[in-house]
């Protein structure tokens, strides 16, 4: 029966991604949707997965010596404008506020989209020496981009994220902390979302407005399509000439810092879902998840069955683990489905048959796979099969990745590959901005990155026929 109840609430994928990830989203209470269009409220369990990610991001960061401040969410119109392309290229998106309570605003106040310029109004103000460098900077905060379209996690207009902002004497200390960035991002996703990662650079059509650089980290999905869950970004000393920071540096020289900065959001709680979700619901590597542990007593109602349940759940909450013990009067079969569909890594039943032999059955969510576990060694078996699920998870979505990554030497082969089996194409690029243009217009792709990884697929550019300079990932993203 339980089976039977899920498979009502929850669209399978195969019939329609789009809606089973929205039924995932709700069902699996992570998030609801608000009065206000593309604006959406975080739930209690969704919330607290964000709360795990950021706990092990906030300490990945302070581990390289950033500093968390906090910036106000209003940016002065004036202040915007001091560096053109970067509003040109969030101009769209920008929320204005006009009214101070009853009266007009003389200027008005944009909803921080980002915060370069406000972290740039500060560093002219603190940054005078090379002593003061570098500055290592890290906000966790919200901000607001007035999109058109929304989906849960993957677009809001006001999203949560963590944005990194930081301050180098020389263009190679700059550079140096936006690939190392972005290699936090990426063994983040790896070693505690289970999700690999393609690295890379993105084109110049594609960079963030205003940077010099911009890196990459780029996912797939499921269905096959990518998605870039964090990047990281190398502005030379642009913004530094714009707002007037500059130094006086070793040899008593007036000089301009090189600034980064690097961003991570609430969209790779979508990624997750649509990394490693089924049509139970949710699948959360165990790293994050908010119940780690869900402990359920079978026939709770013959004599020590409970009381045992409750030492379990307290010994395995002693050694460190996040554990829930359901002891509602549902059904065992209902909370079977529950816990699934909240996609809790370890399921631990216990029934009276279970007490007489001194074990407990642990059924595993990424293959719901069953083992008997003598209580004896219930910690350290717990700890080893949490680690078998991150493992499982990892290795699948791997293979997602592998098997869909195709290489192709034709502008029509690429959109061949594309229409039939999805994925990552692969091919060589003239460095032209117009062949992206054409991939994207003929072929439905956008320019994903330039992977560190490179490999020499031909001599040609596949879309033109010019020499070619580099390989390049093509895919449909989300």
């Amino acid at each position: 029966m339980a089976k039977e109840k899920k498979v009502e609430q929850i669209t399978d994928m195969e019939v329609d991604f789009a809606q089973w990830y929205t039924d995932v989203c709700k069902k699996a209470e992570l998030i609801d949707y608000s009065g206000i269009k593309g604006v959406f409220i975080y739930r209690p369990y969704g919330y607290a997965i964000w709360e795990n990610m950021q706990c092990i991001l906030d300490d990945m960061f302070k581990a390289k010596g950033h500093e968390n401040v906090y910036m106000p969410m209003l940016i002065p119109e004036s202040l915007l404008q001091k560096e053109k392309d970067h509003v040109e290229g969030f101009a769209p998106e920008c929320a204005w506020v006009t009214m101070g309570g009853s009266e007009k605003l003389e200027e008005r106040l944009c909803i921080r989209p980002t915060s370069e310029t406000l972290f740039c109004d500060h560093f002219k103000d603190v940054i005078h020496s090379w002593r003061d460098l570098p500055k290592l900077y890290n906000q966790w905060c919200s901000v607001l981009r007035w999109e058109k379209t929304s989906r849960p996690f993957l677009r809001h207009r006001e999203f949560l994220w963590q944005e990194g902002h930081t301050m180098h004497a020389t263009a190679e200390e700059a550079i140096a902390e936006t690939e190392q960035q972005l290699e936090v991002y990426a063994d983040f996703c790896e070693n505690y979302l289970a999700m690999p990662v393609v690295r890379g650079v993105k084109t110049d059509k594609e960079k963030f407005s205003g940077a010099e650089r911009t890196y990459t980290i780029e996912c797939m999905m499921h269905d096959h399509k990518a998605l870039q869950s964090g990047t990281s970004h190398y502005f030379g000393d642009g913004f530094a000439k714009a707002f007037d920071i500059h130094f006086t540096d070793k040899n008593n020289q007036q000089a301009y810092p090189h600034q980064t900065s690097w961003g991570l959001s609430t969209r790779l709680i979508g990624g997750i879902i649509m990394t490693h979700g089924d049509n139970n619901g949710l699948v959360l590597p165990p790293k994050i998840a908010p119940i780690q542990v869900v402990v359920i007593p079978i026939a709770a109602h013959k004599p020590g069955v409970t009381q045992k349940a409750r030492e379990l759940a307290q010994q395995l909450k002693e050694a460190g683990l996040r554990v829930k013990i359901d002891e509602s009067e549902q059904s065992p079969g209902w909370k079977f489905a529950e816990y699934e569909m909240k996609g809790v890594p370890l399921r631990l039943e216990i029934g009276p048959k279970d007490l007489e032999q001194n074990q407990c059955v642990m059924v595993r969510r990424d293959n719901l796979e069953k083992t008997v576990v003598c209580l004896d060694g219930l910690v350290e078996q717990s700890r080893k099969l949490l680690e078998d699920v991150h493992q499982g998870l990892y290795e699948k979505a791997k293979k997602n990745l592998q098997e869909h990554t195709f290489a192709a030497y034709s502008l029509e082969e690429a959109k061949r590959l594309q229409e039939e089996k999805g994925g990552f194409i692969k091919t060589m690029w003239c460095g032209e901005e117009a062949c992206e243009v054409k991939m994207k217009e003929e072929g439905g792709m956008s320019s994903r990155c330039i992977p560190f990884e490179q490999e020499t697929l031909a001599d040609v550019c596949p879309i033109c026929g010019k020499p070619a300079k580099k390989m390049i990932y093509w895919g449909v993203a989300y």
